[in-house]
């Protein structure tokens, strides 16, 4: 399968710079998974097609501070890292800008208080670095760390929260599950009204979920493995649904990848296990789908692993079709863009 096959032209005046006033009014394309319907709606309306038996799952991970401005005690060359994840005794896997410049043993100041060494280089081109710090890692990272946008958003953020879920609570992600944007704490609540329950679970997002494939085939494409948490709670819910034939409601391509994640550790049991750890796990059409039913989703980049996933759930032609549409009647792409709802 060709990489090529997930390309489409998008007009760059419809990737949304900026979300709109209430979270719940951006549109929601819904379409039926390997069918021909489409219909245009606002998110609120999402509400109409969750019945009592069902659960919504939803990620409640957090986005960091990440991005960090310093210099090197060396030359006092300006540096900037954005962290990607941690390791274990103050190492993180970090990018730097400017790169070249980050060789190991350099050491970069961000405050009195912040500092670390590169100590290696990683097979991606990142490096790992060893910070020193004094008192609260997370507090210094809220008092010195900016917010990382994705880098065809332009315009500056006013209110942060915006780039956050309304239920996030466990800070890790260094980008948001965007699907989970549109969500306000009424729309949950009319939800819950409806008798669906809305079921945690955590995934903190890597940067490499969302950056186009490289490779020309599909297959040779390599992805980042990104941490995880299912509880039993959540687990035994999810379970249940299945049992009574409600449908399982996946809020965001993160949250798929947990619960296929875990489905697969179950064999043929159709069925999700608890449990915490990494996901490399890598969804594109051909895979067999044992546990959503129901996919929120943002409109994705193109030639990214995220439309590939959209296009294994829905079906590629699905897909193009439905992103077609929203392209013609100009719908709103990307992090802050518009929502499709597959069925």
């Amino acid at each position: 399968m060709n990489v090529s096959d997930f390309d489409f032209y998008l007009p760059p005046e419809l990737i949304a710079q900026k979300p709109l006033p209430e979270r719940d009014a951006s549109r929601l394309l819904v379409t039926e998974r390997f069918g021909y319907r489409l219909e245009d709606r606002q998110f609120r309306d999402i509400v109409d097609y969750v019945q009592p038996e069902d659960v919504l799952v939803i990620n409640e991970t957090r986005v960091i501070p990440a991005r960090l401005f310093g210099v090197r005690t060396d030359t006092g060359g300006a540096v900037e890292l954005l962290l990607l994840r941690p390791h274990t005794n103050g190492r993180w896997e970090v990018l730097v800008k400017p790169g070249r410049r980050a060789r190991v043993g350099v050491r970069i100041e961000f405050s009195p208080k912040l500092a670390c060494t590169v100590a290696d280089v990683t097979n991606v081109g990142g490096r790992l670095v060893d910070f020193e710090f004094s008192g609260s890692f997370e507090a210094i990272l809220d008092e010195l760390g900016e917010t990382p946008l994705p880098p065809y958003i332009h315009e500056k953020l006013e209110d942060k929260e915006r780039y956050q879920t309304v239920y996030s609570k466990h800070p890790g992600s260094v980008a948001a599950p965007t699907a989970g944007l549109h969500f306000t704490p009424d729309l949950l609540k009319r939800i819950k009204a409806k008798g669906t329950k809305v079921v945690p679970l955590i995934l903190h997002v890597g940067l490499g979920t969302f950056r186009p494939v490289q490779t020309e085939r599909v297959e040779d494409h390599k992805m980042h493995a990104e941490y995880f948490e299912l509880s039993p709670e959540s687990a035994d819910a999810i379970n249940a649904c299945r049992r009574t034939g409600g449908r399982v409601w996946a809020v965001g391509t993160t949250t798929v990848r947990v619960l296929e994640t875990q489905a697969e550790k179950c064999g043929g049991a159709w069925e999700v296990r608890s449990g915490s750890g990494w996901t490399d796990i890598f969804i594109y059409p051909g895979y067999e789908f044992r546990m959503v039913d129901a996919l929120v989703t943002n409109f994705h980049l193109p030639k990214s692993s995220l439309i590939m996933l959209v296009a294994a759930f829905a079906g590629l032609d699905t897909v193009k079709r439905a992103y077609a549409h929203a392209t013609a009647n100009r719908y709103r792409f990307f992090s802050f863009g518009d929502a499709m709802l597959l069925l």
